[in-house]
């Protein structure tokens, strides 16, 4: 019997606690989900929002796509918690450091993937994870980067200016009633810097996208393997229900 997959309905997946070690020698508190049976064709990174306003890595989209994303598209996704953050899985070494010293933060996640041997890499970013995305990702081993709700307020120019230059995909996921960047403007500074920007507008979102994870996930996977959405709503096969706590950074 089909099972609707709601919002803690946990699909199988290899779950595994992992802990990345930065260049500066703090432990970070992470998660790596991978498809139940076989290899993941692709892997998300995701970088989470803005700690000191309750991000964390299980922020509701990134807990979603763990819960979903290994079973529904053979993906790899990987999630931590940046320097001085805390949730449900722990807490991380170190302080907030307003996206500086958070480069390293970004350097041993993707580190952690490719010695890892996943493939084809990419940057999930939301709100301030895709200011740590534009600013750090250009440069890293990753095939591109997605943006949720990008707010491009630590991130500029010439950040835009270095993945032009990288010619690594950049898609920017923008909801239309954002609180910083709606999708007009967003059109405008993504791709005024770099042409081949893509920008998707969400008609009716906001910043937090609560109540529209379905469009975003669809979305995400679209970018990274198009022609795979929309992902089923329904799920064939064991499938679990999460109890979530949430704690605050």
């Amino acid at each position: 019997m089909s099972t609707d997959i709601r919002a803690n309905t946990v699909l199988p997946a290899r779950r595994h606690p992992i802990t990345l070690h930065t260049a500066d020698d703090l432990d970070l508190v992470g998660e790596l989900a991978l498809p139940e049976d076989r290899d993941p064709v692709a892997t998300l990174i995701c970088l989470h929002p803005l700690p000191t306003h309750g991000g964390m890595m299980d922020s509701h989209l990134y807990r979603k796509a763990a819960f979903r994303l290994p079973a529904l598209a053979g993906l790899a996704v990987l999630r931590f918690n940046t320097r001085g953050t805390e949730s449900a899985q722990g807490r991380s070494d170190g302080a907030f450091d307003e996206g500086i010293g958070e480069e390293l933060d970004v350097r041993a996640a993707v580190d952690h993937a490719v010695a890892a041997g996943l493939p084809d890499r990419w940057l999930l970013g939301w709100s301030f994870g895709t200011e740590l995305a534009l600013r750090y990702g250009a440069s890293l081993d990753v095939t591109g980067a997605v943006l949720i709700s990008p707010p491009l307020r630590r991130a500029g120019d010439a950040d835009l200016d270095s993945w032009a230059v990288s010619g690594k995909p950049l898609v920017a996921l923008v909801p239309e009633h954002d609180d910083y960047l709606q999708p007009a403007e967003a059109e405008q500074r993504f791709r005024s810097r770099y042409p081949g920007c893509a920008v998707v507008a969400f008609p009716g979102a906001k910043h937090l996208f609560v109540g529209n994870a379905e469009a975003v996930l669809d979305a995400v996977v679209d970018a990274i393997r198009p022609g795979t959405a929309p992902l089923p709503r329904t799920w064939d096969g064991p499938s679990s229900t999460a109890t979530v706590t949430l704690v605050g950074s």
